[in-house]
């Protein structure tokens, strides 16, 4: 018996592996659905769309992904952080700011909290990278319908020793605390936009670049992004990139798989070409329409 299940589990392995090529090679994104057990809760019938940006952005991000989803007849909103909400050269022209410099992910979260309250109904949330975390704590709580985690940024306690991750990452782990960062262009290319053609880099660089506090960098290391993966709640989708420098395809993986015990829906999917700023890249209506048809099939 035991030959027996050691032959399965390696044939299962194979099988993900395999998969996983396929999705490296471009063969099309690699999919594995979460099961979907009948007392497990669904999306229902929200129709309130919340979308979450990341770190060094602010919600213009979102600009394309919310007409988008305005076209389709949902509600949408894409309220900005703590000190996020003035225009990308006003954000510039005042770096450094103290005020930044002091901002904390539970601080970014609670804002968060207080507008979900406002709304008629539990949203669908729609992260990006560090609002893919703030996103993950926010279903965790019950805030939500459920919500889909782009490029999370990890939870408390997970961590990558990926040489691309840890070089993305190192100016805003390291340096004071209390300064916040402006991310080079170079940087930016390597981290944020690698693939992409220069002059797209450049335009995406100088359109929604802003600085960013090293307090919220180092957010994940602490317990506000604390997940309890023993927890009920709503469904959850991951989509990872495996061009992603920033969170690598295998730490978004590694994500998905600490919600193996949840009683919960939770799905993955990984993007082949996909680098850490897929949502406003070309092709990133394949991402949207992903994420719809999700909605829909797991209401």
């Amino acid at each position: 018996m035991l030959v027996n299940i050691c032959s399965r589990v390696q044939i299962s392995l194979f099988a993900i592996a395999f998969a996983f090529l396929l999705s490296a090679c471009g063969g099309g994104p690699l999919e594995i659905e979460g099961p979907r057990d009948s007392d497990y809760t669904t999306i229902g019938e929200s129709n309130t769309v919340v979308f979450i940006h990341g770190m060094y952005s602010t919600p213009k991000v979102w600009q394309s992904w919310v007409g988008y989803f305005d076209a389709l007849g949902y509600d949408t909103y894409s309220p900005a952080w703590p000190l996020h909400g003035s225009t990308i050269e006003e954000l510039n022209a005042i770096h450094p700011d103290e005020a930044l410099g002091a901002l904390k992910l539970e601080e970014v979260i609670e804002h968060y909290r207080t507008f979900l309250a406002t709304l008629d109904e539990l949203p669908i949330l729609i992260g990006h990278s560090m609002g893919g975390i703030i996103t993950q704590v926010l279903v965790q709580e019950g805030l939500a319908a459920g919500g889909i985690a782009i490029s999370s940024a990890p939870p408390f306690g997970l961590i990558s020793v990926d040489p691309n991750f840890l070089r993305s990452n190192a100016s805003g782990l390291t340096g004071n605390i209390s300064t916040p960062l402006v991310m080079t262009f170079k940087q930016f290319q390597f981290a944020f936009t690698n693939g992409d053609a220069l002059r797209d880099q450049e335009t995406l660089y100088e359109t929604y670049m802003v600085p960013e506090g090293r307090r919220i960098a180092r957010g994940t290391l602490t317990t506000a992004a604390s997940i309890d993966y023993k927890q009920s709640r709503t469904p959850l989708l991951f989509v990872a990139g495996n061009n992603d420098h920033m969170i690598p395809a295998s730490l978004n993986r590694a994500n998905f798989n600490k919600y193996d015990k949840t009683p919960g829906i939770t799905d993955y999917v990984q993007y082949p070409d996909l680098n850490h700023y897929g949502v406003l890249s070309a092709g990133w209506e394949s991402i949207a329409d992903y994420s719809i048809d999700w909605i829909e099939r797991t209401r």
